[in-house]
């Protein structure tokens, strides 16, 4: 009974549901290789400063997924985000995944880690990843106020036995035009380790290092934009 129920609430609206959620877009001329790298589960108080640095010395901006409550653990990095020009999103208040949420569990994860970001910063986010990538059978209408942001690819580096010449290898791999790639920079969730996020630090730093200036690295909000201008494009050159 309970596996029939968790199978109709949340697994076959995840399968069903993903393709109609913001994954990437193509540049709108074509030409621009635009990418956008996001990271999940964080603040965190070792790894996340690490990968500010890191993506201030490449003058890469990025965009963060935060947990609630970790964010307001470390106030302190998601001003240091901000300033920095990086856009920041929402998972939940607390990592739980939807599956297991009522949907007014769903709204209130997503509110309350909303309301703990605009009082650090000052600005209400827009986006929202669920946790895992979970979705419920009515996560459209209780997350109606964002936009759900998913990936198009998602590289296993919450495990640290993946190392990070394989993850290296799965970032180049994945590296192209219109690409959302999730990466993490917290491991203490369920199924994490909690040192994995020393190899997505390394790796990016390599991928970065290799790949100087051929990819424009966006937000999750110029790629949306990107994404809108790409409709109206199609539109007058049909």
């Amino acid at each position: 009974m309970i596996v029939s129920v968790t199978a109709f609430y949340g697994i076959i609206p995840t399968l069903v549901m993903r393709p109609m959620f913001f994954r990437g877009c193509r540049s709108v001329d074509g030409r621009k290789e635009q990418v956008c790298l996001t990271f999940d589960d964080g603040p965190n108080a070792i790894y996340t400063i690490r990968l500010l640095e890191l993506l201030k010395k490449y003058h890469v901006r990025a965009t963060f997924f935060v947990v609630g409550e970790r964010a307001e653990e470390n106030a302190g990095l998601l001003k240091r985000m901000a300033a920095d020009g990086h856009l920041i999103g929402i998972h939940h208040y607390r990592h739980l995944s939807n599956w297991f949420l009522t949907p007014y569990g769903t709204r209130k994860q997503c509110e309350k880690a909303a309301d703990t970001v605009e009082a650090i910063t000052g600005a209400r986010p827009v986006y929202y990843r669920p946790p895992w990538g979970h979705i419920n059978l009515f996560l459209p209408l209780e997350a109606h106020s964002f936009r759900v942001v998913l990936w198009s690819a998602i590289l296993g580096d919450w495990r640290i036995k993946l190392g990070k010449e394989r993850l290296e290898q799965r970032l180049f791999h994945h590296l192209k035009d219109g690409a959302v790639i999730c990466l993490h920079d917290d491991g203490e969730n369920l199924g994490a380790d909690n040192d994995a996020p020393e190899n997505t630090i390394e790796a990016l730093e390599q991928i970065l290092k290799k790949t100087t200036g051929q990819y424009q690295f966006v937000t999750i909000d110029e790629m949306y934009q990107n994404r809108s201008a790409r409709v109206s494009y199609k539109h007058l050159i049909h």
